[in-house]
């Protein structure tokens, strides 16, 4: 056995639903992956203004889970945001 005595040293849980992320986090439909791995959700994330890590603001970049290549991808939004910043 591994763990033992963990479910012992449990105090406390909370299941939230993907309304209550969407309420209480912003999560649009409680995805935590800021959107779905689907072909028309990763073209130009988060949005065709916003794609390729840019913003309209001069010097702000995205590096985000909603970013290319969006989460669950480890530090590849962030490593392709630095690569964007550093030609730039």
């Amino acid at each position: 056995r591994y763990a033992t005595g963990v479910s012992e040293s449990i105090v406390a849980r909370e299941v939230l639903s993907p309304v209550d992320l969407e309420k209480r986090y912003g999560l649009m439909q409680g995805h935590i992956l800021h959107g779905e791995h689907a072909l028309d959700q990763l073209i130009l994330r988060p949005t065709p203004e916003c794609a390729r890590y840019h913003t309209p603001i001069k010097g702000l970049y995205l590096c985000g889970s909603g970013s290319h290549p969006g989460g669950g991808i480890t530090c590849g939004p962030g490593a392709l945001a630095a690569a964007v910043i550093a030609a730039a």
